[in-house]
């Protein structure tokens, strides 16, 4: 297993949808458990393929205590509702945290690296990490669902400050 590097804020990755994953291969496995490996070192609980530099629609994500993490392959959303704000954070964008709007409940239907299609439904945090990562999949970031007076503050200050301390009471997705 293997940590791989981490793309922040302005890689042109993050902005991209990605493509479609096929067969599952040994490298894609290796892949996989590499992005295990690497979100926790970086200590979140959930990462897209797209933050370590690939445009794949792969993303792992742990339980709500970031435990028994699995890979996920082209996850989407199936259905939605309600709707909370709260606190957000991002790998790729360390340091900055500001509260986002998301749907309360999903169900999220995907591929598992052994083929079987799983069908999630998730509340609370799991759901938040969920939406997360679907929407790195996609190219957007979570302040693009931010106002933008606050979106603009945030830019400005990653542009002449650069990233702040990864530390927070929020979870890094």
């Amino acid at each position: 297993m293997a940590v791989l590097t981490m793309r922040r804020y302005g890689d042109p990755v993050l902005r991209r949808r990605t493509e479609p994953v096929g067969d599952v291969t040994e490298d894609l496995r290796r892949m996989v458990d590499d992005m295990i490996d690497t979100m926790y070192d970086e200590g979140g609980i959930g990462l897209a393929a797209p933050q370590v530099g690939l445009s794949l629609r792969v993303m792992v994500v742990g339980d709500e205590r970031g435990r028994d993490p699995r890979g996920l392959l082209n996850p989407v959303i199936v259905d939605q509702s309600g709707e909370v704000t709260a606190e957000e954070g991002c790998l790729s964008i360390p340091g900055v945290y500001a509260d986002v709007t998301r749907a309360e409940w999903v169900r999220v239907e995907a591929r598992t690296l052994d083929g079987e299609t799983v069908t999630l439904d998730a509340r609370g945090l799991r759901a938040r990490v969920l939406q997360h990562e679907i929407d790195h999949l996609d190219g957007v970031l979570f302040i693009d669902r931010l106002d933008p007076v606050t979106r603009d503050r945030i830019k400005r200050r990653i542009k002449k400050e650069g990233f702040g301390e990864a530390t927070h009471r929020a979870f890094a997705l």
